[in-house]
């Protein structure tokens, strides 16, 4: 069982566009480091919509060997069910712990379709699965039931941000699992999931993806720990100065949600290198912008925590 914040490296990429497994290995020691609940490699924010089935088993196993067992690695999967199947085999292959089984390529589907997608993407493995219900994939109550019976689907992540459906997907997996005694967990996989957070825990979702904490996870721990303690004066404070002038750059252009990231993870002394295309370098003003708002937040923060230091005094006093 999953649990804290979940870390979703990045892929750091040569100027000549190839991985560099060294800082990708630095990366990822940076933010076990730090004490996240588990590693989440070559998903969304890693890319894996840009990478192939040889390097990105190279990721997989340079992720493994790094985290060294600490917490739980989980690797992407998706796109074709031919290119699905390869990909969590490798997963499997380079000693991954789980799989995030991400949309299948382009097509809408019905929902028995999906529910086959995600089937036949789960047998090649005994791997544990996370379904990821997102973009063209969007599950409804009875194929979530369906799937959260396969023997290895053990959670299923929102990126919809339909807090309706969900809510109602919830309910109804958790009683169709209650007389079986499955172990079963729900994300919120939306970008920047801070800034939904809130109405997330409210349906009984209390995990979620955290892009935040592979370049600052001082503010991701900090955010997590001031929902956790219902601390809504940090929240509050989070999210006016970080969080959501953050998710303003971030939809100011598309594809931000993975080149921001990586933007910060430089600035915070890893040169993560270029993304691969489609997607675009953030530009030279909004990094100065990133700069400007990740200041800001550690401002949020060292001021509440010099708070805290003088109630602790006053209270010994």
């Amino acid at each position: 069982m999953l649990d804290g914040v979940l870390f979703f490296p990045v892929t750091p990429f040569t100027d000549s566009g190839e991985v560099d497994h060294a800082l990708l290995a630095e990366h990822i020691a940076k933010g076990v480091d730090a004490g996240p609940g588990g590693v989440f490699i070559a998903c969304g924010t890693g890319e894996f919509h840009a990478l192939e089935a040889v390097e990105f088993g190279e990721i997989v196993a340079t992720a493994v060997r790094t985290v060294a067992g600490r917490v739980p690695v989980y690797a992407g999967a998706g796109g074709s069910v031919a290119q699905a199947k390869i990909f969590a085999r490798a997963a499997r292959d380079n000693g991954a712990d789980g799989i995030l089984l991400l949309p299948p390529y382009l097509v809408t589907m019905p929902q028995a379709g999906l529910v086959e997608y995600t089937r036949e993407v789960t047998s090649v493995t005994d791997l544990p699965v996370i379904v990821y219900n997102r973009g063209n994939a969007r599950y409804d109550e009875a194929s979530a039931v369906e799937v959260a019976h396969f023997p290895t689907v053990v959670g299923f992540k929102d990126g919809t941000g339909d807090l309706d459906r969900v809510s109602r997907i919830v309910r109804a997996v958790e009683d169709s699992l209650a007389p079986t005694g499955k172990a079963f967990q729900f994300f919120n996989g939306l970008p920047t999931a801070e800034v939904s957070q809130q109405a997330y825990r409210a349906i009984g979702v209390t995990l979620y993806s955290s892009a935040t904490f592979a370049f600052a996870p001082e503010l991701a721990l900090a955010f997590y720990t001031s929902l956790e303690n219902d601390d809504v004066t940090l929240t509050d404070a989070l999210l006016r100065e970080f969080f959501h002038p953050l998710v303003r750059l971030r939809d100011s252009v598309p594809g931000y949600a993975v080149s921001l990231i990586k933007a910060g993870v430089t600035l915070e002394g890893v040169a993560a290198g270029p993304v691969r295309a489609p997607l675009i370098d953030a530009a030279p003003a909004d990094v100065e912008a990133l700069t400007a708002i990740i200041a800001a937040g550690r401002a949020v923060l060292a001021d509440s925590l010099a708070a805290d230091s003088v109630t602790k005094e006053a209270v010994h006093s």
